[in-house]
């Protein structure tokens, strides 16, 4: 027991520090150091303020907290006997780490938007998914802002991936940390996306900022959480979300002012 208790703090504390440094440098960036420079790029007018700061905070350290116990459970107990994760990377060819990584991502983004969905149901809604919307204006601290009882479907994406998808421990690091990055994107508050986005194939695919903003500020529609696929497939995609997009980036490309 007290194995597993200090293999969950080092877990935990590995974790905490990875969310401080990932999301806490563009919240540094962008809400301190150079907010003027990018004002511009910010999706809406309204302010958060300190107390949404830490609430977010302290509900992503709670996050945190079930994803470690999650991880321990996957990775070392002897659950792991029965997942498809591997220990040597010469048991799969080493072109199968970044496929299964692309791969796992498409996974999460379909697992996640149909919990979303569910999420949303008007009996889960204010039981559960309430304290991550409590975020209408998102700072990246709100990344892991979950409720307890949402922490376990959100980290509950890692057992599936173990039992359907071989994978490396490398793939699910670099699953979790890629994971992660978009998400911070998802809820920084501000457009970053270049401006040939617009114009390309992946502006049709992916997500943006703006995308998952107007989650928030809507409270619905948007469910996706890397691709626009999903939303787009179900109807659900919000009907002004490329309205809005183009009016931010013609903000913030605009050189008159």
């Amino acid at each position: 027991m007290q194995n597993i208790s200090e293999l969950i703090i080092r877990i935990f504390s590995i974790s905490a520090v990875r969310y401080f440094v990932i999301a806490g440098l563009p919240f540094l960036l962008f809400y301190k150091v150079f907010s003027g420079y990018f004002g511009k790029s910010k999706i809406q007018g309204r302010q958060a303020d300190r107390k949404d700061f830490i609430r977010e905070i302290v509900y992503s350290m709670q996050t945190t907290a079930v994803f470690s116990v999650i991880a321990m459970l996957v990775l070392f107990t002897p659950l792991k006997q029965h997942t498809l994760i591997y220990n040597n990377l010469s048991d799969y060819p080493i072109w199968w780490v970044p496929v299964s990584l692309i791969l796992s991502l498409i996974i999460h983004d379909t697992y996640f938007y149909w919990m979303h969905r569910l999420l949303h149901h008007k009996r889960l809604f204010r039981l559960t998914h309430l304290v991550h919307h409590k975020s209408v204006n998102p700072s990246p601290w709100a990344s892991y802002s979950f409720h307890f009882f949402e922490a376990w479907t959100e980290g509950g994406v890692l057992i599936l991936l173990a039992f359907i998808l071989p994978m490396h421990q490398l793939t699910i690091i670099l699953f979790t940390i890629s994971g992660f990055i978009i998400n911070v994107y998802g809820h920084l508050g501000y457009e970053i996306a270049p401006r040939r986005l617009r114009n390309s194939i992946w502006f049709e695919v992916f997500n943006t900022s703006t995308y998952h903003n107007m989650h928030h500020s809507k409270f619905k529609g948007n469910y996706g959480l890397y691709f626009r696929v999903w939303d787009r497939l179900m109807k659900t995609e919000h009907p002004d979300y490329v309205k809005e997009y183009d009016a931010i980036q013609q903000k913030r490309f605009d050189t008159t002012n």
